[in-house]
């Protein structure tokens, strides 16, 4: 008796990826222990969809970047301190760069700061408390803008200002 494709189970839906592959335990536990959700290509708009206040943390290697593992265990202890509340996205390693690249982030660690889907900011790298915990309140106090980097700002017509010409 032979076996033909035809008869082999089929499965339509892409095999899902395991988001904490290759996060070091202390990230794995912001989201087991502290409440915060991995963040990956496919649930990004899930993330930019929560209202109010949302740290994206991008991590990274922890043997490359030491900080990562001072940053994971801070960063719960800065949103229990901070004057508004807001949520934690943890960037799944598998996308992380491509996340990084839509947030133009390029310092590992980081906390990418967005409100109502939003870009606010970033605080990069590790920090003194006293420093850091400044830092949030001050990115929890800023308005949105524009991600650094990304687009080409527009000028109308006739505006005074630089030219290619």
């Amino acid at each position: 008796m032979t076996l033909d494709i035809l008869d082999a189970p089929q499965t339509l839906d892409p095999p899902t990826q395991d988001p904490a592959a290759g996060s070091a335990p202390l990230v794995c536990r912001l989201v087991t222990q502290h409440g915060a959700v991995w963040a990956t290509n496919a649930t990004l708009d899930t993330v930019l969809a929560q209202p109010g206040d949302q740290v994206l943390f991008f991590h990274g290697d922890p043997v490359r970047f030491p900080e990562v593992l001072d940053v994971a265990v801070v960063l719960p202890e800065l949103q229990r301190v901070a004057a508004r509340p807001f949520g934690i996205a943890v960037a799944c390693r598998a996308d992380e760069d491509a996340l990084a690249r839509r947030f133009a982030s390029t310092r590992w660690p980081a906390l990418v700061f967005l409100r109502d889907g939003q870009y606010v900011g970033v605080i990069a790298g590790m920090h003194d408390w006293t420093d850091y915990v400044a830092q949030v309140a001050q990115m929890l106090s800023q308005p949105t803008r524009r991600v650094p980097g990304v687009g080409i700002p527009l000028v109308a017509a006739g505006q005074n200002g630089p030219a290619c010409h």
